[in-house]
């Protein structure tokens, strides 16, 4: 478990962000979170929340899909960081994961690892240490080091994909959906290893996630977005044991699946209403 000192010890804050694409389309309204230090944060919803958008507003990779964040802030250590390029962002140590696994297909992949240390200044040793100890938490890795990366499974790609991340030395990792496609045994193997990582190397992560189950498992809290808003909130545990997700994520009603708006028990905070 995450030590409760450290959960009011926020990494990075989102505070009531709005963003728009093409000037016109509202995609999230008021999104605010917090990322605690050392912690596993989950950002969970179903396909169209807002997910994927809210973790590309956090490492400014907005603008190549003319969308902007338009209101609230985004701080980092307590500095405001929404104005920063994603270059100068991953070197104050906050990497995305992006969806669908994406390597350099024709790279082997121990080339696309180390392509993740590209930024890096620290020398050859250091490099050649962090890369044995991706290989500790990835063996499937080394094994296929000298596999072009095109060829490998989706299992192994997702596995380069945090390895080449883990690269960087980051402090903070954006994941998102590290579970789309992949076999249930190799999701809980993925997963395990994001345990892993948070635990050996003190890496934060805030990870967007479909698959409720297993991610309110691995993950200290939790947040629920629907329709761009942050509709719950709260530790890991109690989401999973609240009567609302397990009815609307892990089960169905008699009356079938149903909005957080239509659950009679479902109260939205005041600042959900302005």
């Amino acid at each position: 478990m995450l030590d409760a000192a450290k959960t009011d010890e926020a990494l990075l804050e989102v505070n009531n962000i709005e963003v728009i694409y093409n000037h016109v389309i509202l995609v999230l309204k008021g999104v605010s979170l917090k990322v605690p230090k050392g912690g596993i944060t989950a950002l969970l919803g179903g396909n169209g929340a807002g997910k994927t958008t809210t973790l590309k507003a956090i490492s400014n990779l907005l603008h190549s899909e003319r969308g902007e964040v338009t209101k609230g802030s985004i701080l980092y250590q307590g500095e405001r960081v929404q104005h920063l390029d994603p270059a100068a962002l991953v070197k104050r140590g906050v990497i995305q994961v992006m969806e669908g696994r994406h390597c350099f297909g024709h790279l082997t992949v121990e080339e696309n690892l180390l392509t993740g240390a590209y930024t890096r200044r620290d020398g050859k040793a250091a490099v050649e240490a962090d890369l044995e100890m991706v290989y500790s938490y990835f063996p499937r890795l080394k094994e296929r080091r000298r596999s072009q990366a095109g060829y490998t499974s989706g299992g192994e790609q997702q596995m380069c994909a945090i390895g080449r991340a883990l690269m960087s030395r980051p402090e903070t990792i954006l994941l998102d959906e590290p579970s789309m496609g992949l076999a249930p045994q190799l999701v809980e193997q993925i997963f395990e290893i994001v345990k892993a990582v948070n635990e050996g190397e003190g890496v934060s992560f805030l990870l967007a996630e479909q698959n409720t189950n297993v991610a309110l498992r691995f993950a200290h809290t939790g947040y629920i977005l629907e329709s761009g808003r942050v509709v719950m909130e709260g530790t890991a545990e109690g989401l999973r044991e609240n009567p609302d997700v397990k009815e609307f994520y892990l089960g169905m009603s008699d009356e079938g699946r149903r909005s957080f708006r239509d659950v009679r028990s479902y109260r939205r905070r005041k600042r959900w209403l302005s």
